[in-house]
């Protein structure tokens, strides 16, 4: 597989993302999904499996609202309800919705702020069970993602057997399209960028919050759609890892790390660099180099047919780094798929992967994390990469340098 990063506007002289084959691609492999699983239909009120499903979009400002839903139904096309005129520019301009047809006008609950006997779950509740019954599916189970209590006793009223159909969603992402592929590749170009602009400006003085402030507006200008959010750590905040970032002054010989996420058409990062801001003493060099040997250990096993359990295999338990159990570890030696949001299948974890492994497979794009404590106390590393498994092995496709320990600020000292 040959990973390009092509620049983001659409040209007649080059063919780049294909927008069209990314929309049918992804609905074909939903379909395919659903027909492998017992259930009748799919209903999601997740944003990111709206948008896998309908390829639809309101800005981001509506994804914890949980306001719009859409519906599969086995051998039919998708339906999606959307939030007041969204409705109507789907109409207009999605045209693979055909229209009134299949974009229509609907409201789920406002999370509860609807008056209760407003009626409105069960409006819901009667929009889907109509198209259900349409189809001949009313009897057969409905699974759905994730659901708010008087839509589900809604939906129950109506005699539909609701079950989960999360599973059913995952496992449709679970492969990228080439065109998904190409645009996580250029979401994590878009953080390169950022990463440079961050080196030459930390250095002792700066806060956390600035270094935020900073990764946001490179990402704003170069077209993210979303920064969902910058992990900025630094200081005696890096061990243990609290995984936000604060109003912090910066010092000489910190070490600092981060974690830039953000949204490109959809298609996210998850994509940590760390560094030293000064000088780095040997205690943090130390944690660097053994944090990028269980990277590089990691990476070096990827392929078509590993298993999640190989990967985890050749981390650290949480014990030898200090904590008492897997769960009380998690997330530090940690692996995840990335796509239209951050965490998909698979999952890397000694928690769960040795005992449930899952096999790599050829067009799988996930993120691999790692974390060493100082032996200083107060110091860490953090590292990952994000990598696109090919038919022979797996291409990284986070470019900016981290095989070792970069010195930001370094001006001030010889």
């Amino acid at each position: 597989m040959a990973i390009r990063t092509f620049g983001a506007n659409a040209v007649d002289w080059e063919q780049r993302i294909d927008l069209n084959r990314l929309r049918d691609e992804r609905l074909s492999r939903l379909k395919q999904s659903l027909e492998r699983s017992e259930l009748g239909s799919l209903l999601t009120f997740d944003f990111s499996n709206i948008r896998y499903m309908t390829s639809t979009h309101i800005g981001t400002w509506a994804m914890d609202k949980l306001i719009r839903f859409a519906l599969l139904p086995r051998g039919g096309e998708p339906l999606i309800w959307d939030f007041g005129s969204a409705a109507r520019h789907h109409q207009l301009y999605n045209p693979w919705l055909e229209g009134a047809k299949r974009a229509r006008a609907g409201i789920s609950t406002l999370r509860g702020a609807f008056h209760p006997d407003a009626g409105i779950a069960g409006e819901v509740a009667r929009k889907i069970y109509e198209v259900l019954a349409e189809h001949g599916l009313a009897s057969e189970p409905i699974g759905v993602d994730l659901v708010e209590m008087p839509i589900l006793a809604a939906l129950q009223a109506r005699e539909l057997t609701v079950v989960d159909g999360q599973q059913v969603f995952l496992d449709a992402r679970r492969i990228k399209t080439e065109d998904e592929i190409a645009l996580l590749t250029q979401a994590c170009s878009m953080v390169d960028a950022a990463y440079e602009e961050l080196y030459s400006f930390l250095r002792p003085g700066v806060r956390e919050n600035e270094c935020v402030g900073l990764v946001a507006k490179v990402l704003y200008d170069l077209g993210s759609e979303y920064v969902e959010g910058v992990n900025a750590i630094s200081g005696e905040r890096c061990s243990p890892h609290p995984h936000v970032y604060s109003d912090r002054l910066i010092r000489p010989g910190d070490p600092a790390f981060f974690d830039i996420l953000h949204s490109h058409m959809g298609y996210r990062t998850c994509y940590y660099r760390c560094f030293a801001v000064g000088s780095a003493s040997p205690a943090m060099r130390d944690a660097y180099v053994r944090c990028r040997e269980y990277m590089d250990r990691a990476i070096a096993l990827v392929k078509p047919g590993a298993t999640t359990a190989d990967i985890v295999s050749v981390w650290p338990t949480a014990q030898e780094f200090g904590f008492p159990d897997e769960e009380a570890a998690f997330a530090l030696q940690y692996g995840h798929g990335v796509g239209l949001s951050i965490w998909e299948k698979p999952i890397f974890s000694r928690l769960v992967s040795l005992d449930h492994p899952e096999v790599l497979e050829e067009g799988m794009v996930f993120a691999l994390e790692t974390y060493w404590p100082a032996t200083d106390g107060w110091s860490a590393a953090r590292i990952e990469e994000e990598v696109v498994v090919t038919s022979t092995g797996c291409e990284v496709i986070t470019k900016f340098p981290a095989e070792k320990l970069l010195i930001a600020g370094r001006r001030y000292y010889s």
